[in-house]
C-alpha cells in the first residue's frame, strides 16, 4: 500500500487548537471511534430511525458546506459538486464518484468505493453507509438554488458494499415529484 500526506490545506490555530480547512472548522478523530459511536446510536434507535435523522442533518450540513466553500473558492455548479466530492473522499469517509450529474433536472449518481462504514461493519447484508445518502441532496440543492433553479432533491442509497454480491455503494438523487 502506498500513502501521502493529506491533499488539502489544515490549519491550526495556535490560540484555540481548532483545526480549519478552506473556510471551516474541522475534527480529527479516530474512524474506529466515529463509527463505534455511529453503531452505539444505530444499535438503541434501529437503522431505519437513525437513517432519518441522519438524513436531515446531512442535508442541511451539506448545504451549508457547499455554500461556505463556494464563497471561499470562488466556485459556481458542478465545480461545487466536484470540490465536494473531493473533499470527501480526501477526509476519509470512503472514494466518491460521480457518475451522472445534471444540477438543473436535480440528477446524480454517486459511486462510493472503500466507505469508512463498510471497513467497521463488514460484509452484513444491509446499507450500512446511510449517513451520506442526505448530503447528496443537501449539495444538490444547494447547488440548484445558488444557479437559480427551482427543483428540490431527494436521495437515496441503492447499494452498499456491505450488502452481499456488491463491491461498492451507489447514490443516485432525482428531483422531488
Amino acid at each position: 500500500m502506498s500513502v501521502h500526506a493529506p491533499e488539502m490545506p489544515i490549519l491550526v490555530d495556535d490560540e484555540t487548537g481548532v483545526w480549519t480547512t478552506d473556510a471551516l472548522p474541522m475534527l480529527y478523530v479516530p474512524r474506529h471511534f466515529f463509527v463505534n459511536n455511529h453503531m452505539a446510536i444505530e444499535e438503541e434507535l434501529g437503522p431505519d430511525r437513525y437513517a432519518e435523522i441522519l438524513y436531515k442533518a446531512g442535508y442541511k450540513s451539506a448545504y451549508y458546506w457547499c455554500e461556505k466553500e463556494a464563497e471561499e473558492h470562488g466556485l459556481v455548479g458542478e465545480e461545487i459538486f466536484a470540490h465536494y466530492m473531493k473533499r470527501l473522499s480526501q477526509r476519509g469517509w470512503g472514494i466518491f464518484t460521480t457518475e451522472e450529474l445534471d444540477i438543473a433536472a436535480g440528477v446524480a449518481k454517486v459511486r462510493l468505493d472503500n466507505s469508512a462504514f463498510v471497513y467497521q461493519y463488514g460484509k452484513v447484508n444491509r446499507k450500512v453507509d446511510y449517513m451520506f445518502t442526505g448530503w447528496f441532496a443537501g449539495a444538490m440543492d444547494q447547488i440548484a438554488q445558488s444557479l437559480g433553479y427551482d427543483v428540490k432533491t431527494k436521495a437515496v442509497q441503492t447499494q452498499s458494499a456491505a450488502e452481499e454480491g456488491c463491491d461498492f455503494g451507489m447514490f443516485e438523487t432525482t428531483p422531488v415529484a
